[in-house]
């Protein structure tokens, strides 16, 4: 189990993979809020369709590629989306980024992992809601970010990578905004940089 982190904490990719990290992925996964006996539905509340994003930015800040169910892959296939879960059913992650960091366009200094609700859902309908960092050749996570964090909100700026002195540090985030895709998300995404 890896570092668990707390909102606007962060770690050291390098020193969680002292044996050098090549290759990640950025997970996230969620369920759907139970409501109360009294709360109308017994048991669940229907489907979530959040869906996970990355943006990459360099140096300047400008944005370079979005990676989102609408585009799976970046020109370069260096990050490459698992694919869209409608529901949030299952364990684990239920969307996932891949990201070759050894192979990553030399530009990119960010990448943002952004959460959205596509149906215009609200994140208090959202529980068990994680984003986590798994290193791709050992499968060990290297860090996890619990996003307690429920409210009338459609987006969440998830965490930010960031690359120094050729070292990627991990920073949770946690940041409430709005959005039903990446493009509504960008502009925070490029504020928390």
């Amino acid at each position: 189990m890896g570092i668990s982190l707390q909102k606007s904490q962060s770690v050291s990719l390098a020193k969680e993979a002292p044996h050098g990290l090549s290759q990640i992925s950025l997970g996230v996964g969620w369920d759907v809020a139970k409501k109360g006996l009294f709360g109308g539905m017994f048991g669940g509340g229907g489907d979530i369709d959040l869906d996970a994003s990355c943006i990459t930015f360099d140096g300047d800040k400008a944005v370079l590629e979005q990676v989102w169910f609408g585009k799976l892959a970046n020109a370069a296939g260096t990050i490459r989306h698992s694919g869209d879960n409608l529901t949030g059913e299952g364990d684990g992650d239920d969307e996932s980024i891949a990201i070759e960091l050894d192979r990553l366009d030399a530009r990119v200094e960010h990448i943002v992992l952004t959460v959205n609700s596509f149906r215009g859902q609200t994140f208090d309908k959202v529980a068990n809601a994680f984003g986590r960092v798994v290193d791709k050749k050992s499968g060990r996570e290297l860090a996890r970010f619990d996003i307690s964090d429920s409210g009338p909100h459609t987006g969440l700026i998830l965490a930010r990578l960031s690359r120094a002195g050729g070292q990627w540090d991990f920073k949770a985030i946690g940041e409430r905004t709005s959005g039903r895709t990446v493009h509504d998300l960008t502009a925070p995404a490029r504020a928390i940089l």
